[in-house]
């Protein structure tokens, strides 16, 4: 009889933009301060895609060359790529088919997902459930978004917290207990009016209009996506915690979206982790959307064992929010780690 499949994480690459925007820089272009900022969301600055029709395929392809040679994968060998962004080059054709056709990627089918801040989480799910399948041996994941395209710099509430980036994830079957172990997804439409991007879709089309109204920027209430946020990914990481046994003290690292410090902070005391085991980078890059947590993994692979325990935890639009109990696949490599 055949043991059960698991889907593992075999290697991860990240691509992040040249350009970084300061808190001195912002304070130029709106009413802010480092102070306001680092108070309030806890970012520093944040990575910026400059340059005519760099759309996050940019980002993307690099991000799949570098887990290719990494890896030491073929391109023909890729079964699947799939692309969690809320920022494609266009609504159609994928960003995924784009990355795919940059890296010579022709006998996989490919497509983006959309679940904002949360697309990483619900991605390795997907591709949980598509390998345990016995069809598909290797799935490439990319999340990220270019979150500088629908991001308005007079608006001071929101321009401080986005920046740009993308990560990528080999996907690949194993028997052995490692791999994803678990996963706890779930959406509210109550999040609809308090975070959205009114125009570009079908319901209110690009016009003159829509684009001097701002209407193709993110919009955010605040306070009500924080009081949700801070509650949810407690509550989700916790909840998966509990399910698979785990204690504060079996859990390795937590990986949380980076949207917010404040948020973060309350999702480790829910936890009872402590600090140091919880992956923050969002000083230095600020809220890349689903780029976060891939973006965490990437910078820490190094420090990252065979059958680590990690938390992956996520909220975002929707509103959709949600956790995975990940055992880490292999020892991370140092030579292979990029560091800035």
């Amino acid at each position: 009889m055949m043991r059960q499949l698991n889907a593992v994480i075999t290697g991860i690459a990240a691509s992040l933009p040249d350009y970084i925007l300061t808190n001195e820089e912002l304070s130029t272009m709106v009413d802010t301060t480092d102070e306001w900022i680092m108070t309030r969301v806890g970012i520093k600055e944040r990575r910026i895609l400059k340059g005519e029709e760099m759309g996050i395929s940019v980002l993307g392809t690099k991000a799949v060359a570098d887990l290719l040679a990494k890896t030491g994968t073929a391109p023909d060998e890729i079964d699947a790529v799939i692309f969690a962004t809320s920022t494609p080059d266009h609504f159609f054709p994928s960003a995924a088919s784009i990355v795919a056709e940059n890296n010579n990627i022709k006998n996989a089918f490919c497509f983006d997902m959309e679940v904002a801040c949360s697309g990483f989480v619900y991605g390795l799910e997907i591709c949980n459930g598509l390998i345990k399948t016995g069809k598909y041996k290797k799935i490439i994941l990319l999340a990220g978004d270019k979150m500088s395209g629908i991001t308005n710099y007079n608006d001071r509430t929101t321009c401080p917290l986005f920046g740009d980036a993308a990560g990528a994830v080999l996907i690949e079957p194993t028997e052995e207990e490692v791999g994803i172990i678990d996963a706890e997804l779930h959406s509210d439409g109550v999040g609809y009016k308090p975070l959205h991007m009114k125009a570009g879709g079908s319901k209110h089309p690009a016009s003159h209009e829509t684009v001097d109204n701002n209407e193709h920027t993110v919009y955010q209430d605040g306070k009500v996506v924080f009081k949700y946020a801070v509650s949810r990914m407690a509550e989700v990481s916790e909840n998966i915690m509990k399910r698979n046994n785990l204690t504060a003290n079996d859990v390795d690292w937590l990986v949380p979206h980076q949207a917010n410090l404040r948020i973060i902070d309350a999702t480790v005391e829910r936890t009872g982790l402590s600090p140091d085991k919880v992956m923050v980078n969002i000083e230095r890059y600020g809220n890349t959307s689903a780029g976060t947590i891939p973006l965490c993994l990437w910078e820490w692979e190094s420090k990252l064992r065979k059958g680590d325990n990690l938390i992956l935890t996520a909220f975002g639009a929707g509103f959709s929010w949600g956790s995975v109990y990940l055992k880490w696949g292999y020892d991370g490599n140092k030579e292979t780690v990029k560091q800035d």
